[in-house]
């Protein structure tokens, strides 16, 4: 349905069109311009290269358009996903796709113990995404609904 890929140089356009007023309505930024739409494609490229990689920004493309971002972050041995779509793919199962690969790399070759992620209380559909892939709602707090999923480990 999906594929998940790395950021490059000409998908600054798409990336506008990804953050766009109603796709940030609930985030704390506006829309992307050109000039951040560039500097956001550097940082990712540059994410990619690093050893060990702390960040995965990667482009959720479905039938080869770029329709939507997924990242995975590492820090202090967790994980915090996001992910984000243009309108017009909304409500189509990308996100959880997108979110359901991601804790597969996760709890895979990175061997993280738990992710967490978080949406805007107004936000219910990134709610419901974030079930369906897996996370358990573990309360509000700083004006955020807050989410994890742990690996079981025996």
């Amino acid at each position: 349905m999906i594929r998940l890929r790395e950021l490059r140089a000409g998908d600054e356009q798409a990336l506008q069109r990804i953050y766009s007023p109603a796709s940030v309505r609930y985030l704390a930024r506006g829309p992307m311009s050109e000039d951040e739409a560039r500097i956001y494609v550097s940082r990712a490229v540059v994410a990619a290269g690093l050893s060990p990689r702390t960040h995965f920004i990667l482009g959720i493309e479905a039938a080869s358009d770029l329709v939507g971002i997924a990242k995975l972050g590492i820090a202090h041995g967790a994980g915090t996903l996001s992910y984000i779509l243009r309108p017009n793919a909304w409500g189509q199962g990308y996100a959880t796709e997108a979110a359901t690969r991601l804790l597969a790399l996760a709890f895979g070759a990175l061997r993280l113990p738990v992710v967490r992620a978080k949406h805007h209380p107004d936000n219910s559909a990134s709610g419901l995404v974030l079930a369906k892939a897996g996370f358990s709602h573990t309360g509000a707090e700083d004006g955020f609904e807050r989410y994890e999923v742990r690996l079981l480990r025996p």
